[in-house]
């Protein structure tokens, strides 16, 4: 039985980190930060390196490779912060084209997304907690009609994957953000470096993505895939925190002594640890229901996501800890990892809906089978 990942998807781990270690240092992650917008020459470079197109199709500009090798790169991505539209335009829009669209809508989007030539975003949300029921923006006669709020990466994004009701029920439709029938307003956020947005849509073109009145049954499993990817960056962002307490601990003297050798310091650093390791076991059960198309993908999805949301937001908040003061300051790094922990914690729904999730499935799944 296989526990870790082979060979050729830890080469590709190992690249994705010697490339952003280069090239996505924390001063950039800094610099989109403090305004600088979005950063299109890492986007491009991100591209250029294939990092893409890894679950892409080849006929698609992809690698044409699987979940694996995705999942190990995502890790390296959450590991450097990247402050790229990779959730948006990867895990969740080339996903719901590659699994519900036409070849056509396949041959139009694949490859742009693949090439970083297209960003996409997704429109579920409409300010409220999202529902099936809650969804009041329409799609009839190949125009969406509505406002969206808030918008992972609404303000860069080129298309947008909106859920819409169509009739009684609900929709996903693509439209092109490039139409003047769509507004774009942006929106303050706890980490600018993943941007949100309101977007409106008024008579937009669009069109169908799947079957008619199955958009919320395939909302849930775009996200259910989702939750795995973002979990591997979730553990990333969880270890580099750890090593960054760790070093930290090893080098502050106060009383003579090392801050690692007092106890209380030793006890964070290894309940840190214990959270980030058991985010990593379920991340990786995950991996496996995602990769092989398990059925209990639903379930392994839900425990990995809220593992790892738990274990990056511990490790991100004691981390500032472990640096005392300092740990407070604009100057640390500190802050942008509990920013981020913050911000994907609620990325994809917020951790009390998943643990509503995970209990439901893991009831269901208990339930006896009748004689």
């Amino acid at each position: 039985m296989q526990f870790d990942f082979n060979e050729q998807q830890n080469e590709f781990r190992q690249e994705a980190r010697r490339f952003l270690t280069a090239e996505c240092p924390p001063d950039r992650v800094r610099k989109a930060l403090e305004g600088g917008g979005f950063d299109r020459d890492l986007w491009r470079g991100v591209a250029e390196m294939g990092f893409l197109g890894i679950a892409i199709p080849e006929e698609h500009g992809g690698l044409g490779l699987g979940y694996l090798e995705l999942c190990a790169v995502a890790e390296e991505f959450g590991r450097a912060l990247a402050p790229l539209p990779i959730l948006s335009s990867v895990y969740l829009v080339a996903e719901a084209i590659k699994s519900f669209g036409t070849a056509e809508q396949q041959a139009s989007w694949l490859p742009r997304i693949a090439a970083g030539a297209a960003i996409g975003c997704v429109a579920a949300a409409e300010g409220e907690r999202l529902s099936e029921t809650s969804v009041r923006t329409t799609f009839a006669g190949g125009t969406v009609s509505g406002k969206k709020a808030p918008v992972l990466d609404g303000e860069i994004a080129d298309v947008a994957l909106v859920l819409a009701k169509e009739g009684d029920r609900l929709s996903l439709v693509l439209v092109d953000l490039a139409q003047k029938a769509v507004e774009r307003r942006a929106l303050d956020t706890i980490d600018p470096t993943r941007a949100q947005a309101e977007l409106t849509f008024n008579s937009a073109a669009a069109e169908r993505l799947g079957e008619p009145g199955e958009g919320w049954s395939q909302y849930q499993t775009l996200l259910d895939r989702a939750a795995v990817l973002v979990a591997f960056e979730q553990i990333g962002g969880a270890d580099r925190a750890l090593e960054m307490g760790r070093d930290y601990a090893l080098e502050r003297m106060a009383f003579g002594r090392q801050i690692g050798s007092f106890q209380a310091i030793k006890h964070m650093l290894a309940d840190m640890y214990v959270s980030a390791t058991l985010a990593r076991s379920n991340a990786y059960y995950g991996a496996w229901a995602l990769s092989t198309g398990a059925a209990e993908l639903p379930r392994a999805a839900a425990t990995a996501r809220v593992s790892a949301t738990n274990a990056f937001r511990h490790c991100a908040k004691n981390n500032i800890q472990v640096h005392g003061g300092m740990g407070f300051t604009w100057q640390m790094d500190c802050h942008l990892y509990y920013r981020r922990a913050n911000h994907l914690a609620l990325a994809l729904g917020s951790q009390p809906d998943w643990e509503e999730k995970l209990v439901s499935r893991l009831a269901a799944a208990n339930q006896p089978i009748a004689a």
